[in-house]
C-alpha cells in the first residue's frame, strides 16, 4: 500500500486582533483543531509586529516555497509572470502586481478598499488595461494581463528593490500609511494621479455606475520583487492556502469570522486530522497579525497518545496569542 501524501494547510487570520474578531475568539468550539493541535508539535514560529509591509501568511507561504526576501519584496508577480508563461525562467528583472481599486475617499482620508470586492469581469479589466497601457509605458513601465481580472502584471526596474504592503495590510486603512515612500516610488504616486483622473473619464465606470458598483477610481501596487534563480526550488510543493477567512476579518466581522472558523474546523481542519489517524505527514500554519506559527508531526509514542488525550490545547489561547 502507498504512504499517504503529506499535506500543509497554511490558514491567514486564523488570529485577528481587531475588536470584533477579538470578542469572537471565548465564543469559538473548535474541537478539530484542538484535536489536531494536540497531536502535532510547534516546529517554527515568526513572530514581527504589525508594521510590516509583509504580513505573517505571506511570509510563511515565502518560506515554505523556498523563497527568501526582505520584508514588503515578496516577489509574487515575478513569480505569477514565470507560472503564466510572461516571465523567462532566468528572467531577474523586477515585477509588481497592480490591482485595480476603490479608494473610499473620506473628509480627513482616503481609504483603500478591498480590490477582492470590485465585481470586475475580464472584458473590463482588458479595457482598462489598453487605456492605462500608455500611461505606463511613459514610465518605463511594461504591463501584462493576469488570469484575476482587475489585477494586472507590471514590469519594470524599478520594481527591483521597491518595498510595497501587501493588499491584506493596508486594506481599510488610510492610503498615507501604508503607500511606498521611497524616493524611487515618486513616478509611482505621480503615475496613481494620473489614473485616477483617466480612470474617471472610462466608459466601464458608467457602465459600473448603472450597476450600482463601485466605481474604479486607482490602483495599488504590490508583490513587487525579482525572483533568484532557481527560487522557488522545482521541487517544493506549495501548501493549500485557505482564504475562507480573510473577507470577515478583514471587515471586522466577528460573527462572521466565527462562523468561518466553525466551517473550517469541520471540513479542511477535520481532513487534515483524518489524514494524520491515517498515518499522513501533515503540517498546519496558523497565522495572526503579528505571528506565523507552523505545527508538524512528531515522533510518536506513549508520551503524545497520553498528551493527546489528556492534554489539549484550547483554541482560543492559541489564536489569541497570532
Amino acid at each position: 500500500m502507498a504512504e499517504p501524501s503529506p499535506r500543509h494547510l497554511l490558514i491567514p487570520f486564523a488570529g485577528r486582533g481587531s475588536p470584533a474578531c477579538r470578542a469572537a475568539l471565548p465564543t469559538l468550539r473548535l474541537p478539530n483543531l484542538e484535536a489536531l493541535l494536540s497531536r502535532l508539535s510547534l516546529a517554527e514560529a515568526d513572530t514581527q509586529d504589525e508594521s510590516t509591509r509583509s504580513p505573517p501568511h505571506e511570509r510563511a507561504l515565502a518560506r515554505a516555497r523556498g523563497i527568501s526576501a526582505p520584508d514588503g519584496c515578496i516577489p509574487w508577480a515575478a513569480l505569477e509572470a514565470r507560472q503564466a508563461g510572461i516571465a523567462e525562467p532566468g528572467d531577474r528583472e523586477g515585477w509588481g502586481l497592480v490591482s485595480l481599486c476603490n479608494w473610499q475617499v473620506g473628509i480627513d482620508d482616503v481609504v483603500l478598499g478591498d480590490p477582492a470586492a470590485i465585481e470586475i469581469d475580464a472584458a473590463e479589466s482588458a479595457a482598462l488595461l489598453a487605456a492605462a497601457h500608455p500611461f505606463f509605458e511613459e514610465d518605463g513601465i511594461a504591463l501584462h494581463p493576469s488570469p484575476t481580472p482587475g489585477r494586472w502584471l507590471a514590469r519594470a526596474h524599478i520594481f527591483e528593490g521597491l518595498a510595497t504592503a501587501s493588499i491584506d495590510r493596508a486594506v481599510g486603512h488610510p492610503i498615507s500609511q501604508w503607500s511606498p515612500l521611497a524616493e524611487a516610488a515618486r513616478p509611482l504616486r505621480r503615475l496613481q494621479n494620473e489614473m485616477q483622473m483617466l480612470l474617471y473619464t472610462q466608459r466601464v465606470n458608467d457602465d459600473r455606475a448603472a450597476r450600482g458598483v463601485p466605481p474604479i477610481n486607482s490602483f495599488w501596487l504590490s508583490g513587487t520583487g525579482a525572483l533568484e534563480a532557481g527560487a522557488p526550488p522545482a521541487d517544493t510543493a506549495a501548501p493549500t492556502v485557505s482564504d475562507a477567512l480573510r473577507v470577515a476579518a478583514l471587515r471586522d466581522d466577528g460573527l462572521g469570522w466565527a462562523e468561518a472558523w466553525q466551517a473550517l474546523d469541520a471540513g479542511p481542519i477535520a481532513g487534515l486530522l483524518a489524514d494524520y489517524t491515517a498515518g499522513a505527514d501533515v503540517t498546519l500554519t496558523l497565522c495572526g497579525d503579528r505571528t506565523a506559527q507552523r505545527y508538524a508531526v512528531q515522533q510518536r509514542g506513549l508520551a503524545r497518545w497520553a498528551r493527546s488525550l489528556f492534554d489539549r490545547p484550547r483554541a482560543a489561547s492559541v489564536l489569541e496569542a497570532l
